[in-house]
């Protein structure tokens, strides 16, 4: 069955993440999805104790923006949250904002050559290669995990324009598409690059899909049943308020929790597999 995932933004404070992840798993929901976003809270330190405080809800991080992050560094914190909780972890990571990496100084003149050179990096690392490699700007010199991952989580990368869906598709495991109207498209492009690469398989794609609250389950449901049609594998919830926004209120996030259990019960009566 398609998973039913959760956003918890960052919009949200931290201290509530614990009630929002239990949350979430006491009501069936499959996944939990973070992200970085400058300058409110990180990824991979939520995503490891919503883990710790959770024994079978799936956390994501979509995403991590490169810039930000050394390739080594960013290895080796998947790889230990890949081990500590196997099958559960879920990365990606894609260009970031660029008005905010240069607010940090680590905006690049490439992005796009950034982003290649640390999914390839990424990938090899990941499993259990020893890179080395002098990019434009990932330089590696006999770097290999201590530590790579048993089981190495699919790694997808954030993508909305051609060249970067086209990458998703020839070097990532699959895409984070925001955006649900741009799904058909994005999936289309991300399946003709993963073609030219001689690349076998469906891409994993995650889909982020806006829903107000007091939608009922079974409106939800056939969201998801559509996004599924066009191509997603992965559907993760935002929520609005009744009205359509601000996005992602406060109180309203955890009143939602209910009504995505209910959906998923829903989908799985539909689709049991």
């Amino acid at each position: 069955m398609t998973p039913l995932g959760l956003i918890f933004p960052p919009d949200q404070p931290p201290e509530r993440l614990r009630e929002v992840a239990r949350a979430a798993e006491a009501a069936g929901v499959d996944e939990l999805w973070l992200w970085e976003d400058c300058f409110k809270e990180s990824g991979v330190a939520p995503a490891a104790a919503a883990l710790a405080w959770t024994s079978t809800l799936r956390v994501g991080i979509a995403l991590m923006p490169v810039p930000l992050r050394n390739v080594a560094l960013t290895a080796m914190e998947i790889a230990t949250l890949a081990r500590l909780f196997p099958g559960r972890f879920l990365p990606a990571v894609g260009h970031g904002v660029q008005g905010w990496m240069g607010q940090t100084g680590a905006r690049v003149d490439s992005p796009m050559t950034l982003l290649r050179e640390q999914v390839e990096a990424l990938q090899c690392l990941l499993h259990g290669e020893q890179v080395s490699r002098q990019g434009r700007y990932v330089a590696l010199e006999e770097v290999a995990l201590d530590w790579p991952p048993e089981q190495v989580p699919p790694l997808l990368v954030g993508a909305q324009g051609p060249r970067t869906l086209a990458l998703a598709g020839e070097l990532g495991d699959g895409v984070v598409v925001d955006v649900a109207e741009h799904l058909p498209r994005a999936v289309a492009a991300v399946r003709e690059a993963r073609a030219r690469a001689g690349r076998e398989g469906e891409p994993d794609v995650l889909v982020f899909q806006t829903v107000a609250v007091g939608t009922p389950p079974e409106e939800v449901a056939e969201q998801v049943r559509a996004r599924v049609a066009e191509g997603a594998r992965r559907v993760a919830v935002t929520v609005v308020t009744a009205t359509g926004g601000p996005p992602e209120p406060g109180p309203a996030l955890l009143d939602a929790v209910p009504t995505l259990g209910r959906a998923r019960e829903l989908l799985a009566r539909t689709d049991p597999s």
